[in-house]
């Protein structure tokens, strides 16, 4: 098979952006199971919700991109606290399964709002016009969006990293899932710390739907296509491995790419072989703690 450079780097590229968004979207989830012990399956209804957002936003208010870049993930993220005040403090001390059906509910919801309104066609999102075009590097053409997206994700996902390992907010948030009593007598408010934590996680969701708008064709359904793949990247990760959902996403993006080159009848199949054999080989994930 003969590959040019061009079209291999091309794809590279390609499997950079996508891992970018598995990034940042199961950061989020990490973030979420890690720290509240939840498995948040709403968490492609909500990426999906940051990009409809900014598309109402542009097309009822000319509000543009990088206003919306800010807002919608704060919106998205007060509606997290919602979601978390209302509903999910009550099942914290329950199975993991009923987070699950709790969140797998509110999706359905959810999606199914957005699309009685949108129905399920595509809805158009231009680049904002700073990031259109390219850059012409002698061996291939670099969209300056795409070059964006991979830089922002990565400062947004090792910034989330360095807040949660290495600062004494990140301290206080593993030390209140360990012990909350505890945590509670140094004069900590834990509650509020778990409701913060989980409107972070989804606004983290929003952020990757916004930067998604102009790249991913924008639909009440968009989510969809994005979840399964990302709770695969979580699972060979180590659930609630920050880190590991990092390195995981963007390595399996770079891979997908690699795979739709070279043996195209598998890229859609390759990241779930991987959680596979990964699960064999070691049940926690590449960087999950073996209990």
């Amino acid at each position: 098979m003969n590959i040019s450079l061009p079209a291999l780097l091309s794809q590279l590229l390609l499997g950079l952006v996508n891992g970018s968004f598995y990034a940042i979207l199961s950061l989020g989830l990490a973030v979420i199971f890690g720290l509240l012990n939840v498995i948040n399956f709403a968490h492609g209804a909500l990426f999906m919700m940051g990009a409809v957002l900014s598309w109402m936003a542009m097309t009822y208010f000319n509000v543009n991109y990088w206003v919306m870049l800010v807002v919608a993930p704060l919106i998205v993220g007060l509606f997290g606290v919602l979601i978390e005040r209302l509903l999910l403090r009550w099942i914290y001390k329950l199975d993991h399964l009923y987070g699950l059906l709790l969140t797998l509910g509110l999706t359905l919801l959810i999606e199914g709002g957005f699309r009685s309104v949108y129905g399920v066609s595509g809805l158009a999102y231009s680049t904002p016009e700073a990031l259109s075009g390219g850059t012409n590097l002698g061996f291939m053409f670099l969209p300056n969006y795409r070059a964006w997206v991979v830089v922002a994700s990565l400062v947004v996902c090792f910034a989330t990293w360095y807040a949660i390992e290495k600062t004494r907010l990140g301290a206080y948030l593993r030390a209140g899932t360990e012990n909350p009593r505890l945590v509670e007598a140094f004069g900590v408010n834990v509650p509020l710390m778990v409701t913060l934590t989980y409107g972070f996680g989804v606004a983290l969701a929003a952020f990757a739907g916004v930067l998604a708008a102009p790249v991913i064709q924008i639909s009440p359904l968009m989510g969809q296509n994005l979840i399964i793949i990302v709770f695969a990247v979580v699972v060979i990760g180590g659930m609630g491995s920050i880190m590991g959902a990092i390195l995981t996403g963007l390595g399996l993006g770079v891979i997908e790419g690699l795979t739709k080159v070279f043996y195209p009848e598998a890229s859609a199949t390759v990241v779930f072989v991987i959680m596979v054999v990964v699960l064999l080989i070691r049940p926690a994930g590449l960087f999950g703690s073996e209990k």
